[in-house]
């Protein structure tokens, strides 16, 4: 099948959409993906990538060292920021449907809501396949900038129209494959997680040396009760990842050390270095509650336990397979209190890791989706028959 993936970021930086793509196209689908902001010169093995859309009038080319803005610019941020990413959402869409229109496809595989109208569109132009690749549970995300209920209240209603219309829904956890189930009817929803292909995990270290946040540094990721544990226990601590530059100019690390975005394989051997990651975020978004991070999943494949926010679907796979231990999310002292505890059991846990590292890699997920497409393909084979 001609599969034509949409999704709005930069391709380069999303593992998901970049996993996904390579296994279609090993399978032997072909694969376009149309994305925003891709690096010249971006050349995935497996798949074609184009690029559609602008940078956002927030970030600067060749930003250096981050800076805390004023107050009153601040608020204008604070104030304009929903109606700027939709504009820049919808210069996206413009470019991606001009691009779209060149292309052959049989399926459109939208990724997130904010491809989802456009794919719809797509889809029904040339009666495609739809399928809908929800990262998050949309509703339930945190929303930066000021409220803004009635975009939320149509966004919920599009969703659920265009969502039912799709051939199938995909989404990364079965928290979130429940709450869309149960939220708008939907029986066609499949769980794809955000796991890493299996490799032998080396040995870890006898006893941790370290701990290591390897995610996002932005809000709600509960950095600050890190810090805060950090000043109680005695490892040192590594924050590595992509940041949202404005939350960082105001972020006190304290005694932890940040650092910039590393390679998958850099993460993996900075991981095993220390023996710790941390899996962290807020509870406040029924989102958080529902998520499982890759960074999860990237400790697996680095073969560490983990020290995890005690949230409904972590809790779920931490405590199911014994690969770490839990504390209440914005309790600093409890989240000391799992360090040491994980300390403790370490040999325990990092044997627990290594006997589930199988049942939490890519190849049962992969599975999830080849056979997904397989029976996309058997349906057009039945429509095509005489």
């Amino acid at each position: 099948m001609k599969i034509l993936m949409l999704v709005a970021t930069n391709v380069a930086n999303d593992a998901r959409v970049v996993r996904e793509a390579a296994t279609l196209a090993e399978a032997g689908h072909q694969v376009h993906v149309i994305g925003k902001d891709v690096p010249e010169g971006y050349r995935p093995a497996g798949f074609t990538v184009s690029s559609a859309g602008g940078r956002s009038a927030f970030k600067k080319d060749g930003a250096g060292a981050s800076r805390r803005l004023p107050v009153h610019l601040r608020a204008a941020r604070w104030l304009l920021l929903p109606q700027h990413r939709n504009q820049v959402f919808r210069s996206w869409a413009r470019a991606a449907y001009q691009d779209a229109r060149s292309r052959e496809f049989d399926v459109v595989h939208a990724h997130d809501f904010s491809t989802l109208e456009l794919g719809a569109r797509l889809a029904d132009e040339r009666g495609a396949k739809l399928v809908y690749d929800t990262h998050e549970y949309w509703p339930g995300r945190p929303r930066v900038g000021r409220p803004a209920p009635l975009q939320k209240w149509r966004e919920s209603r599009v969703e659920q129209r265009l969502g039912a219309r799709a051939d199938a829904v995909v989404t990364v956890g079965e928290g979130v494959a429940e709450q869309l189930r149960a939220r708008y009817g939907w029986s066609h929803v499949r769980v794809v997680r955000n796991t890493f292909p299996y490799a032998e995990p080396p040995a870890p270290p006898k006893a941790p040396r370290g701990l290591v946040y390897a995610g996002r540094l932005g809000p709600y990721r509960e950095l600050e009760t890190i810090v805060a544990a950090a000043r109680l226990v005695d490892l040192p601590v590594t924050l590595v990842g992509p940041a949202d530059e404005t939350y960082l100019a105001g972020f006190d690390p304290g005694p932890a050390t940040v650092r910039p975005p590393l390679p998958v394989a850099e993460v993996d051997a900075l991981l095993r270095e220390n023996g710790l990651a941390l899996v962290t975020h807020s509870d406040r978004w029924i989102n958080h509650r529902l998520a499982l991070p890759n960074k999860l999943f990237h400790a697996v494949k680095a073969g560490v336990p983990v020290v995890a926010t005690d949230v409904a679907e972590l809790r779920r796979v931490v405590t199911r397979h014994g690969i770490g231990v839990l504390y209440r999310p914005g309790d600093a002292a409890g989240l000391a209190a799992a360090i040491r505890e994980a300390c403790d059991r370490y040999a325990e846990l990092a044997r627990n890791v290594r006997d589930s590292a199988r049942e939490l890699s890519w190849e049962k997920d992969a599975a999830v989706l080849t056979g997904l497409y397989e029976r996309l393909a058997a349906d057009d084979e039945k429509v095509g028959d005489p």
